[in-house]
């Protein structure tokens, strides 16, 4: 049985690491309000930008611009990852990446190269700890999030998309859906995907009736100036979505630990007051055999 003293070092030393998981947890909160409200109010912009886009394609030919074209052979893939800087979030950073690394490995097995852009430390080391190329790396930037990020990192595969750098586009990140739920999403930015390509066509009647859209100057022209911006948007919404996700499972991760830190706490509680009465008693008959003895 451990001693007293040994005992008691264990529960200060728990009781300062519930201290910190609880700050921890505090300021993940309140991080969250402001990464929530943020992503709350994008979303919808991102995904009537997607829509309106969408129809615009439908209405010109696939060569109207490079980036609506479609390559006929597929060599290579970017994959732009979204994680955090640090852990501390449980599972969450892992399963992102376990998306990405299985959407890697699809690609791979279709006899395509696969490039990692990485926005985040944890995504970062995992592309290289699996041997995959670096196309670029963004770490300690998450804590400090804005649509020029999002920019630079659309440009560049951008770039290598209309220069046969690349076949395919496609942004992996965390979807944040509610407090306890941000699951791994993968969204195919190169080329565009409307609906009628990713669900594949339907009858007029079951996508029900389609918004008409009159558009001025003309659709080439528009196309020019919003697709590139198309993929700027879905990749700061998805830099978005991950950071509210981020905080939301380092919160939730927190949570579970200061729990686990006060289950911990009243068991070894038990245990002194085990150890410490197993003491008294062990005195005790010291003191009365020794009394006995004098007696007899």
């Amino acid at each position: 049985m451990p001693s007293l003293k040994d005992v008691k070092m264990k529960i200060v030393g728990v009781g300062k690491t519930k201290q910190i998981t609880k700050a921890m947890n505090m300021v993940a909160s309140a991080k969250l309000r402001g990464a929530q409200n943020r992503i709350e109010c994008f979303r919808p912009y991102a995904a009537k930008y997607q829509e309106v886009l969408a129809e615009l394609s439908r209405k010109v030919e696939g060569k109207a611009h490079p980036l609506l074209t479609e390559h006929e052979e597929k060599k290579n893939c970017a994959i732009v990852m979204t994680t955090s800087d640090r852990g501390l979030c449980g599972s969450f950073n892992s399963n992102i990446i376990s998306h990405a690394l299985k959407l890697a490995r699809e690609k791979t097995e279709a006899g395509m190269t696969v490039s990692f852009a990485c926005i985040g430390r944890k995504g970062r080391d995992a592309a290289r700890k699996n041997g995959f190329n670096m196309l670029t790396s963004y770490a300690d930037r998450m804590g400090s999030i804005d649509f020029a990020l999002a920019s630079s990192v659309a440009l560049e595969v951008i770039h290598g998309y209309e220069t046969l750098g690349f076949d395919e586009v496609w942004l992996v990140y965390g979807e944040f859906i509610s407090m306890g739920h941000q699951p791994p999403r993968s969204l195919c930015l190169l080329p565009l995907q409307t609906p009628d390509k990713a669900q594949g066509e339907a009858p007029e009647d079951s996508r029900g009736p389609r918004c008409e859209y009159v558009y001025e100057p003309q659709e080439e022209q528009l196309l020019a100036e919003l697709l590139p911006r198309y993929v700027k948007v879905q990749i700061y919404r998805g830099l978005l979505d991950t950071s509210a996700s981020e905080h939301a499972a380092r919160m939730a991760a927190m949570d579970n630990a200061t729990r686990n830190c006060n289950d911990m706490i009243t068991s070894l509680t038990l245990l002194y007051n085990k150890t410490r009465q197993a003491s008294i008693t062990s005195e005790l008959i010291d003191i009365v055999g020794g009394a006995e003895a004098l007696n007899g």
